[in-house]
């Protein structure tokens, strides 16, 4: 194919020059990478929304003072060198030389603590952290200090946010926005920049590699190292029927997809231009959460009669499909990560219907319908909640099933509101086992009464009291002992429901190389052959 391409612009440069026309040189051929992500983003600002599809977009704009590496260790990104005080209290911050946003604007300390600040109100698993902040000084444009109340080991950690992208850098003006308001602008300092122009709700997204941005000079790992974009141009399609992505992929017509469903697999898997991948270091979690706030899932006792009819094959089967994609697992922190105890939940491993009956009615639970409210776009979403209608039905309740794009889902659980006024009573979802796998990171297992931490709000002081200990516990044995007793309360309280695990792949084409491990999909360091 090459040969003939050449053979026939070499004969065009003939006639062109024998006719006494001269061709003006030939321009570099862009490399457009083109990916289906799981959803269409409803929100571009990562400090407002974690969902995963905002993440990933937050990844590609902006830069973040800290980053993980692919083995979740904390290294400096934006930062170039910084110091701590003996006490531990006072800590200073240089920023690399270079920075600058997509506007042609310089990175000063002034961007950064703006930043910092409202990410601190927003990210609901920082907020021990955020509390334990004496206060920011800005010392010239490329300097600032972090001052402490009481010493804390995981303050570098923390400082790119508790998901690695919610740490987000960002303009002055932007950081300034309400914190319960999303950021209209999508202005930041990473190595793409979002092409404005070019999107079209519903259809396309693109990015362009942004030739201002100074990678570090390490190897690029994870969020760490050298964001490298070998790519000019990133061009995510929005194709919400997962088969005619499928086909768009095996056709060449788009490059990746973002964790497309399991029961398609079997299409590409003896495809020689397809590569099946993983990227998230920890194995996918399913979720069942309630909302706390509103009756009947106010009380415990309907939680636990939930939980105890629960049958995790059911849910792993009806949404993943074959057995050697998904294992069950009752751990709040994730089977397979060092947190991974499943102490606690050998009363719930069986499915008890009789119980989960009596508890619905000792639960004072009085006949109105529980909004169950699931993402239709994302077909294991949308089997999740089908096979939640049925137990809820088996055992008691009446059940409003409310389907909808994801994106509005992951928009209305934000919302406070009784279920029959715009609120809900449940939702599924899931995530990689990344940010889940630790007290310190996972939003799911806060349990603060302040209704600031994670969509479904629940109360338990003493839960969050012993993750209070745990962070802030030095010895590891202790600490461990501590997770051993937190995770038996996780389970008596039931603030959501583990679903069971699953491996999450995701597809791309064999001319694609390049692609990072990390704990959401990053487009730095891929290269298109």
């Amino acid at each position: 194919m090459r040969r003939r391409r050449s053979f026939a612009a070499g004969a065009a440069a003939t006639i062109l020059t024998s006719a006494g026309i001269h061709r003006a040189p030939a321009q570099p051929v862009r490399k457009v990478l083109r990916v289906v992500p799981q959803a269409e983003p409803q929100s571009f600002d990562p400090v407002f929304a974690q969902v995963n599809n905002t993440s990933m977009h937050g990844a590609m704009i902006y830069d973040q003072l800290f980053g993980w590496d692919d083995k979740m260790n904390v290294r400096p990104q934006m930062v170039d060198t910084w110091s701590t005080s003996d006490d531990k209290l006072l800590y200073t911050f240089t920023l690399r030389r270079g920075l600058m946003f997509h506007d042609g604007t310089p990175v000063t300390t002034r961007d950064v603590i703006a930043s910092l600040k409202r990410m601190f109100v927003r990210d609901t698993q920082n907020q021990i952290f955020a509390n334990l902040i004496d206060g920011y000084e800005r010392i010239d444009d490329g300097t600032f200090t972090l001052r402490l109340k009481q010493p804390f080991a995981f303050t570098e950690f923390l400082l790119g946010g508790s998901n690695g992208v919610v740490g987000a850098i960002m303009r002055e003006k932007d950081a300034l926005t309400d914190p319960l308001t999303p950021v209209r602008d999508r202005i930041g300092s990473g190595p793409f920049r979002f092409v404005e122009a070019e999107y079209r709700p519903g259809a396309k997204l693109v990015y362009e590699k942004f030739d201002g941005y100074v990678p570090r000079s390490e190897p690029a790992s994870g969020f760490a190292g050298g964001k490298v974009a070998k790519v000019d141009r990133v061009e995510w399609i929005i194709i919400p029927d997962p088969s005619v992505a499928f086909t768009a992929l095996r056709r060449g017509e788009v490059d990746m997809l973002d964790a497309p469903p399991l029961d398609l697999l079997t299409t590409v898997e003896h495809d020689p231009n397809i590569v099946i991948g993983e990227v998230w270091p920890l194995e996918s979690y399913a979720v069942l959460r309630f909302n706390s706030l509103w009756p009947p899932f106010s009380n415990v006792r309907a939680r636990q009669a939930v939980a105890h009819a629960m049958n995790q094959v059911d849910y792993m089967s009806a949404a993943y499909g074959d057995a050697k994609n998904w294992r069950e697992c009752y751990a709040f922190w994730v089977c397979g990560s060092p947190n991974g105890t499943e102490v606690g939940s050998e009363a719930f491993r069986k499915p008890d219907l009789n119980l989960a009956r009596r508890l619905v009615r000792e639960s004072g639970y009085a006949g109105t319908p529980v909004v169950l409210i699931g993402g239709s776009d994302i077909p294991a979403y949308q089997r999740l909640s089908l096979v939640t209608v049925d137990l809820l039905q088996k055992i008691g309740f009446k059940v409003d099933l409310q389907l909808s794009d994801w994106g509005s889902v992951a928009t209305r659980r934000q919302k406070k509101d009784a279920p029959a006024q715009g609120g809900w009573n449940l939702f599924h979802t899931s995530a990689n086992g990344a940010q889940l796998s630790s007290p310190l990171t996972s939003p799911s297992t806060i349990t603060t009464c302040d209704g600031k931490n994670f969509y479904g709000w629940p109360c338990d002081q003493p839960e969050e009291d012993m993750r209070l200990r745990y962070i802030r516990e030095p010895d590891p044995a202790t600490r461990m002992a501590l997770l051993q007793d937190m995770h038996r309360r996780l389970w008596e309280v039931v603030p959501y429901i583990p679903l069971g695990q699953f491996i999450q792949p995701f597809l791309w084409r064999s001319n694609i190389s390049g692609v990072l491990k990390s704990n959401v999909l990053a487009f730095w360091n891929i290269s298109k052959a």
